[in-house]
Protein backbone atom coordinates (compact mmCIF):
# COMPACT_ATOMS: atom_id res chain seq x y z
CA UNK A 1 0.00 0.00 0.00
CA UNK A 2 0.92 3.29 -0.48
CA UNK A 3 1.54 3.96 3.09
CA UNK A 4 2.20 7.97 3.87
CA UNK A 5 5.77 8.81 4.94
CA UNK A 6 5.74 8.97 8.47
CA UNK A 7 3.99 5.56 8.28
CA UNK A 8 6.16 3.10 6.22
CA UNK A 9 7.88 1.94 8.88
CA UNK A 10 5.41 0.57 11.23
CA UNK A 11 3.82 -0.22 7.81
CA UNK A 12 6.78 -2.86 7.26
CA UNK A 13 6.95 -3.77 11.06
CA UNK A 14 2.92 -4.84 10.90
CA UNK A 15 3.60 -6.42 7.47
CA UNK A 16 6.68 -8.91 8.98
CA UNK A 17 4.68 -10.11 11.67
CA UNK A 18 1.24 -10.81 9.88
CA UNK A 19 3.90 -13.05 7.54
CA UNK A 20 4.86 -15.02 10.38
CA UNK A 21 1.37 -15.55 11.62
CA UNK A 22 -0.63 -18.35 10.65
CA UNK A 23 -2.68 -17.32 7.76
CA UNK A 24 -6.19 -19.13 9.45
CA UNK A 25 -5.59 -18.25 12.91
CA UNK A 26 -5.17 -14.50 11.89
CA UNK A 27 -8.18 -14.19 10.02
CA UNK A 28 -10.29 -16.01 12.70
CA UNK A 29 -9.10 -13.08 15.01
CA UNK A 30 -9.79 -10.69 12.64
CA UNK A 31 -13.05 -11.90 12.46
CA UNK A 32 -13.70 -12.35 15.94
CA UNK A 33 -12.47 -8.56 16.33
CA UNK A 34 -14.77 -7.40 13.30
CA UNK A 35 -17.93 -8.69 14.91
CA UNK A 36 -17.03 -7.73 18.42
CA UNK A 37 -16.44 -3.89 16.97
CA UNK A 38 -20.10 -4.32 14.54
CA UNK A 39 -21.96 -5.54 17.43
CA UNK A 40 -20.44 -2.61 19.81
CA UNK A 41 -21.31 -0.02 17.35
CA UNK A 42 -25.41 -1.47 16.56
CA UNK A 43 -26.00 -1.94 20.43
CA UNK A 44 -24.72 1.70 20.66
CA UNK A 45 -27.58 3.01 17.95
CA UNK A 46 -29.93 0.84 19.22
CA UNK A 47 -29.84 2.78 22.47
CA UNK A 48 -29.60 5.94 21.22
CA UNK A 49 -33.11 5.10 19.24
CA UNK A 50 -34.45 4.26 22.37
CA UNK A 51 -32.75 7.23 24.52
CA UNK A 52 -35.44 9.09 26.71
CA UNK A 53 -33.57 12.33 26.22
CA UNK A 54 -36.10 14.87 24.04
CA UNK A 55 -34.81 18.48 23.30
CA UNK A 56 -37.11 20.76 25.80
CA UNK A 57 -36.41 24.04 25.54
CA UNK A 58 -38.94 27.02 25.09
CA UNK A 59 -37.80 29.77 22.41
CA UNK A 60 -37.32 33.12 23.50
CA UNK A 61 -39.50 35.63 22.00
CA UNK A 62 -40.15 36.15 18.38
CA UNK A 63 -39.90 39.89 17.15
CA UNK A 64 -39.50 38.78 13.49
CA UNK A 65 -40.67 36.68 10.83
CA UNK A 66 -40.29 35.97 7.02
CA UNK A 67 -41.61 33.16 5.34
CA UNK A 68 -40.06 30.12 7.08
CA UNK A 69 -36.98 31.90 9.02
CA UNK A 70 -38.04 33.83 12.77
CA UNK A 71 -35.93 36.26 14.96
CA UNK A 72 -35.28 34.93 18.31
CA UNK A 73 -34.37 37.30 20.79
CA UNK A 74 -32.30 35.78 23.72
CA UNK A 75 -31.87 39.02 25.35
CA UNK A 76 -35.49 38.82 26.87
CA UNK A 77 -33.94 35.96 29.17
CA UNK A 78 -30.96 37.41 30.50
CA UNK A 79 -30.58 41.37 32.33
CA UNK A 80 -29.61 42.31 28.09
CA UNK A 81 -27.92 45.41 29.54
CA UNK A 82 -24.90 44.67 27.05
CA UNK A 83 -23.93 45.02 23.47
CA UNK A 84 -26.88 43.60 20.97
CA UNK A 85 -25.71 41.14 18.49
CA UNK A 86 -27.06 39.33 15.58
CA UNK A 87 -26.07 35.57 15.11
CA UNK A 88 -26.18 33.81 11.70
CA UNK A 89 -26.31 29.88 11.28
CA UNK A 90 -25.62 28.55 8.38
CA UNK A 91 -28.11 27.25 5.92
CA UNK A 92 -27.65 24.00 5.93
CA UNK A 93 -28.23 22.99 9.80
CA UNK A 94 -30.63 23.95 12.17
CA UNK A 95 -29.87 27.19 14.19
CA UNK A 96 -29.76 25.57 17.49
CA UNK A 97 -26.62 23.97 17.69
CA UNK A 98 -26.09 27.89 19.32
CA UNK A 99 -28.37 26.85 21.86
CA UNK A 100 -28.54 23.12 21.78
CA UNK A 101 -29.30 22.48 25.97
CA UNK A 102 -29.93 23.56 28.84
CA UNK A 103 -26.09 22.70 29.71
CA UNK A 104 -24.82 23.66 26.51
CA UNK A 105 -26.21 26.89 24.84
CA UNK A 106 -24.18 30.13 23.89
CA UNK A 107 -26.94 32.07 23.20
CA UNK A 108 -27.85 31.36 27.23
CA UNK A 109 -24.92 32.17 28.23
CA UNK A 110 -24.20 35.21 26.40
CA UNK A 111 -27.66 36.33 27.59
CA UNK A 112 -26.80 35.86 31.34
CA UNK A 113 -23.42 37.68 30.84
CA UNK A 114 -25.75 41.02 30.07
CA UNK A 115 -25.37 40.71 25.82
CA UNK A 116 -28.37 40.72 24.03
CA UNK A 117 -28.19 37.92 21.40
CA UNK A 118 -30.42 37.55 18.21
CA UNK A 119 -30.63 34.40 16.56
CA UNK A 120 -31.71 33.68 13.30
CA UNK A 121 -33.70 30.05 12.43
CA UNK A 122 -33.98 29.91 8.98
CA UNK A 123 -35.96 26.98 9.26
CA UNK A 124 -37.16 24.64 6.94
CA UNK A 125 -37.56 26.20 3.43
CA UNK A 126 -40.91 26.06 1.46
CA UNK A 127 -42.24 27.12 -1.84
CA UNK A 128 -41.11 31.18 -1.83
CA UNK A 129 -37.33 30.10 -0.29
CA UNK A 130 -36.84 26.92 -3.05
CA UNK A 131 -36.71 29.66 -5.90
CA UNK A 132 -33.87 31.81 -3.94
CA UNK A 133 -30.15 31.72 -4.38
CA UNK A 134 -27.47 33.04 -2.14
CA UNK A 135 -28.07 37.00 -3.05
CA UNK A 136 -31.92 36.48 -2.09
CA UNK A 137 -30.45 35.00 1.46
CA UNK A 138 -28.13 37.78 1.78
CA UNK A 139 -29.58 40.76 -0.08
CA UNK A 140 -32.83 39.61 0.90
CA UNK A 141 -33.79 38.05 4.05
CA UNK A 142 -30.51 38.78 5.90
CA UNK A 143 -30.19 42.30 5.27
CA UNK A 144 -34.19 42.49 6.50
CA UNK A 145 -33.31 40.87 9.78
CA UNK A 146 -30.68 42.83 10.22
CA UNK A 147 -32.72 46.08 9.75
CA UNK A 148 -35.61 44.59 12.42
CA UNK A 149 -32.40 44.27 14.91
CA UNK A 150 -30.80 47.92 14.38
CA UNK A 151 -34.56 49.26 14.83
CA UNK A 152 -34.92 47.52 17.93
CA UNK A 153 -32.07 48.47 19.62
CA UNK A 154 -31.85 51.71 17.69
CA UNK A 155 -28.18 51.40 16.83
CA UNK A 156 -25.62 49.03 14.43
CA UNK A 157 -24.66 45.47 15.87
CA UNK A 158 -22.08 43.54 15.94
CA UNK A 159 -22.88 40.43 13.20
CA UNK A 160 -21.15 36.66 14.30
CA UNK A 161 -21.37 34.14 11.54
CA UNK A 162 -20.69 30.22 12.39
CA UNK A 163 -19.38 28.01 9.28
CA UNK A 164 -21.48 29.16 6.18
CA UNK A 165 -22.99 31.60 8.36
CA UNK A 166 -19.87 33.34 8.46
CA UNK A 167 -19.88 33.65 4.88
CA UNK A 168 -23.38 34.87 4.52
CA UNK A 169 -22.19 37.36 7.72
CA UNK A 170 -19.49 38.75 5.37
CA UNK A 171 -20.97 39.14 2.13
CA UNK A 172 -23.73 41.37 4.83
CA UNK A 173 -20.88 43.37 6.53
CA UNK A 174 -19.65 44.68 2.78
CA UNK A 175 -22.88 45.34 1.79
CA UNK A 176 -24.24 46.95 4.84
CA UNK A 177 -21.15 48.48 6.69
CA UNK A 178 -23.05 51.14 8.68
CA UNK A 179 -25.48 48.68 10.49
CA UNK A 180 -22.30 46.00 10.88
CA UNK A 181 -20.85 46.91 13.78
CA UNK A 182 -18.30 44.24 14.05
CA UNK A 183 -17.99 41.17 12.59
CA UNK A 184 -17.19 37.85 13.94
CA UNK A 185 -16.58 34.87 11.94
CA UNK A 186 -16.66 31.45 13.77
CA UNK A 187 -14.83 28.59 11.85
CA UNK A 188 -15.89 30.47 8.12
CA UNK A 189 -14.34 29.08 5.21
CA UNK A 190 -13.04 30.73 2.26
CA UNK A 191 -10.45 29.25 0.53
CA UNK A 192 -12.01 25.22 -0.29
CA UNK A 193 -9.22 24.21 -2.15
CA UNK A 194 -6.43 25.28 0.35
CA UNK A 195 -6.35 22.31 2.12
CA UNK A 196 -7.59 19.16 -0.49
CA UNK A 197 -8.73 20.77 -3.87
CA UNK A 198 -9.71 16.91 -4.97
CA UNK A 199 -11.71 17.04 -2.40
CA UNK A 200 -13.34 19.91 -2.54
CA UNK A 201 -14.36 19.47 -6.37
CA UNK A 202 -15.22 15.64 -5.76
CA UNK A 203 -17.84 17.11 -3.41
CA UNK A 204 -18.88 19.75 -5.74
CA UNK A 205 -19.44 16.51 -8.55
CA UNK A 206 -21.34 14.51 -6.29
CA UNK A 207 -24.57 16.61 -7.05
CA UNK A 208 -24.03 17.18 -10.62
CA UNK A 209 -25.56 13.98 -12.44
CA UNK A 210 -28.64 14.94 -10.02
CA UNK A 211 -29.06 18.26 -12.17
CA UNK A 212 -32.30 17.71 -13.43
CA UNK A 213 -33.70 15.99 -9.96
CA UNK A 214 -32.68 18.65 -8.30
CA UNK A 215 -34.42 21.56 -10.46
CA UNK A 216 -37.76 19.34 -10.29
CA UNK A 217 -37.45 19.12 -6.27
CA UNK A 218 -36.22 22.13 -5.86
CA UNK A 219 -33.77 21.29 -2.95
CA UNK A 220 -30.49 19.29 -2.24
CA UNK A 221 -32.76 16.71 -0.04
CA UNK A 222 -30.87 15.83 3.23
CA UNK A 223 -30.10 12.68 2.98
CA UNK A 224 -27.28 13.52 -0.06
CA UNK A 225 -25.77 16.73 2.39
CA UNK A 226 -25.21 13.56 4.74
CA UNK A 227 -23.11 11.29 2.38
CA UNK A 228 -20.83 15.12 1.84
CA UNK A 229 -20.35 15.19 4.94
CA UNK A 230 -19.76 11.69 5.55
CA UNK A 231 -17.00 11.68 3.35
CA UNK A 232 -14.74 13.22 5.78
CA UNK A 233 -14.80 10.78 7.86
CA UNK A 234 -16.85 7.41 6.50
CA UNK A 235 -15.67 4.88 9.55
CA UNK A 236 -16.95 8.67 11.66
CA UNK A 237 -20.55 6.47 12.79
CA UNK A 238 -18.80 3.56 13.75
CA UNK A 239 -16.60 5.40 16.12
CA UNK A 240 -19.06 7.32 18.28
CA UNK A 241 -21.71 4.61 18.15
CA UNK A 242 -19.23 2.34 20.18
CA UNK A 243 -17.94 4.81 21.82
CA UNK A 244 -21.60 5.47 23.31
CA UNK A 245 -22.38 1.80 23.85
CA UNK A 246 -20.00 2.13 26.58
CA UNK A 247 -21.49 5.12 28.09
CA UNK A 248 -24.01 4.95 31.05
CA UNK A 249 -27.38 5.83 29.92
CA UNK A 250 -28.16 8.62 32.28
CA UNK A 251 -24.37 10.03 32.21
CA UNK A 252 -23.84 13.64 31.21
CA UNK A 253 -21.50 11.85 28.21
CA UNK A 254 -24.29 10.27 27.24
CA UNK A 255 -27.06 13.34 27.29
CA UNK A 256 -24.42 15.37 25.47
CA UNK A 257 -24.11 12.76 22.70
CA UNK A 258 -27.61 12.28 22.00
CA UNK A 259 -29.07 16.09 21.94
CA UNK A 260 -25.51 16.34 19.50
CA UNK A 261 -26.44 13.43 17.56
CA UNK A 262 -30.23 14.80 17.69
CA UNK A 263 -29.34 18.11 15.97
CA UNK A 264 -26.91 16.27 13.59
CA UNK A 265 -29.73 14.09 12.64
CA UNK A 266 -32.58 16.92 12.22
CA UNK A 267 -31.10 18.63 8.65
CA UNK A 268 -33.24 20.69 6.28
CA UNK A 269 -32.62 20.45 2.71
CA UNK A 270 -30.46 23.10 0.58
CA UNK A 271 -32.60 24.79 -2.12
CA UNK A 272 -31.52 24.10 -5.75
CA UNK A 273 -29.71 27.82 -6.44
CA UNK A 274 -28.05 27.59 -3.03
CA UNK A 275 -26.89 24.18 -3.77
CA UNK A 276 -25.49 25.58 -6.95
CA UNK A 277 -23.85 28.61 -5.56
CA UNK A 278 -21.90 26.92 -2.85
CA UNK A 279 -20.65 23.15 -4.26
CA UNK A 280 -20.30 24.24 -7.82
CA UNK A 281 -19.40 27.71 -6.93
CA UNK A 282 -17.79 27.63 -3.48
CA UNK A 283 -15.88 23.99 -3.66
CA UNK A 284 -15.76 23.41 -7.10
CA UNK A 285 -14.45 26.41 -8.57
CA UNK A 286 -13.31 28.02 -5.44
CA UNK A 287 -15.61 31.56 -6.60
CA UNK A 288 -14.15 32.70 -3.00
CA UNK A 289 -11.08 33.24 -2.78
CA UNK A 290 -10.61 33.79 -6.10
CA UNK A 291 -12.80 37.22 -6.32
CA UNK A 292 -15.40 35.49 -8.11
CA UNK A 293 -18.41 35.05 -5.24
CA UNK A 294 -21.17 37.61 -6.39
CA UNK A 295 -24.07 38.69 -4.39
CA UNK A 296 -26.18 40.88 -6.27
CA UNK A 297 -23.87 41.26 -9.12
CA UNK A 298 -21.11 42.13 -6.72
CA UNK A 299 -18.46 40.34 -5.75
CA UNK A 300 -17.51 39.54 -2.32
CA UNK A 301 -14.13 41.21 -1.52
CA UNK A 302 -13.19 40.96 2.67
CA UNK A 303 -10.23 43.47 1.75
CA UNK A 304 -12.84 46.17 1.92
CA UNK A 305 -14.26 45.57 5.15
CA UNK A 306 -13.03 48.56 7.85
CA UNK A 307 -15.24 47.14 10.62
CA UNK A 308 -13.28 45.47 13.88
CA UNK A 309 -13.25 41.32 12.96
CA UNK A 310 -12.59 38.63 15.16
CA UNK A 311 -12.08 35.14 13.36
CA UNK A 312 -12.40 32.01 15.70
CA UNK A 313 -10.46 29.69 13.93
CA UNK A 314 -10.81 25.87 15.58
CA UNK A 315 -7.66 23.85 15.03
CA UNK A 316 -9.11 20.30 15.12
CA UNK A 317 -11.89 21.19 12.75
CA UNK A 318 -12.42 18.61 9.86
CA UNK A 319 -15.39 20.31 8.27
CA UNK A 320 -13.83 23.58 7.57
CA UNK A 321 -10.02 22.97 7.60
CA UNK A 322 -7.90 25.91 9.41
CA UNK A 323 -5.99 26.86 6.25
CA UNK A 324 -9.06 27.82 4.87
CA UNK A 325 -10.29 30.08 7.49
CA UNK A 326 -6.66 31.44 8.03
CA UNK A 327 -7.38 32.54 4.49
CA UNK A 328 -10.17 34.58 5.06
CA UNK A 329 -8.98 36.53 8.46
CA UNK A 330 -5.81 37.23 6.40
CA UNK A 331 -7.63 39.23 4.06
CA UNK A 332 -8.90 41.35 6.41
CA UNK A 333 -6.84 44.31 7.33
CA UNK A 334 -6.14 43.87 11.12
CA UNK A 335 -8.62 40.82 11.52
CA UNK A 336 -7.86 39.54 14.86
CA UNK A 337 -7.35 35.43 15.09
CA UNK A 338 -8.30 33.74 17.90
CA UNK A 339 -6.96 29.52 17.33
CA UNK A 340 -8.75 27.55 20.34
CA UNK A 341 -7.47 23.73 20.44
CA UNK A 342 -11.24 22.21 19.35
CA UNK A 343 -12.98 20.71 16.66
CA UNK A 344 -15.63 22.10 14.56
CA UNK A 345 -18.70 21.37 16.50
CA UNK A 346 -17.05 21.52 19.58
CA UNK A 347 -16.08 24.63 19.31
CA UNK A 348 -19.70 25.58 20.56
CA UNK A 349 -20.51 23.01 22.31
CA UNK A 350 -17.82 20.89 24.14
CA UNK A 351 -16.38 21.10 27.31
CA UNK A 352 -13.51 23.39 25.87
CA UNK A 353 -16.05 25.54 24.36
CA UNK A 354 -16.85 28.32 27.16
CA UNK A 355 -12.94 28.68 28.26
CA UNK A 356 -12.03 28.73 24.45
CA UNK A 357 -14.70 30.15 22.15
CA UNK A 358 -17.38 31.64 24.09
CA UNK A 359 -15.15 34.04 26.80
CA UNK A 360 -13.40 35.23 23.81
CA UNK A 361 -16.01 36.27 22.20
CA UNK A 362 -17.88 37.44 24.69
CA UNK A 363 -15.33 39.69 25.70
CA UNK A 364 -14.15 40.98 21.97
CA UNK A 365 -18.39 41.81 21.42
CA UNK A 366 -18.61 43.76 25.00
CA UNK A 367 -15.52 45.83 23.97
CA UNK A 368 -17.15 46.50 20.06
CA UNK A 369 -19.58 48.13 22.15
Amino acid sequence: MPWKPHLRERAEDLRRRIAATDADAFARTVDRAVRRQLDLALTGIERYRHHPYRRDLPDPPVPWTEGASRLLDYGALGPATGMPVLFVPSLVNRHYILDLSARKSLMRWLAAQGLRPFLIDWGTPGPLERRYSLTDYIAGRLERALAAVVEAVGRPVPVVGYCMGGLLATALAQRRPREVAALGLLATPWDFHAEDAGMARRAAAVFQPFGPLLDAWGELPVDMLQALFAQLDPLLALKKFSQFARMEPDSRAALAFVSLEDWLNDGVPLVAGVARDTLAGWYGRNDTARGEWLVAGQPVEPARLRMPVLALIPERDRIVPPSSAVALARSIDRAQMIRPPLGHIGMVVSAGAETGVWRPLAEWLSAAG
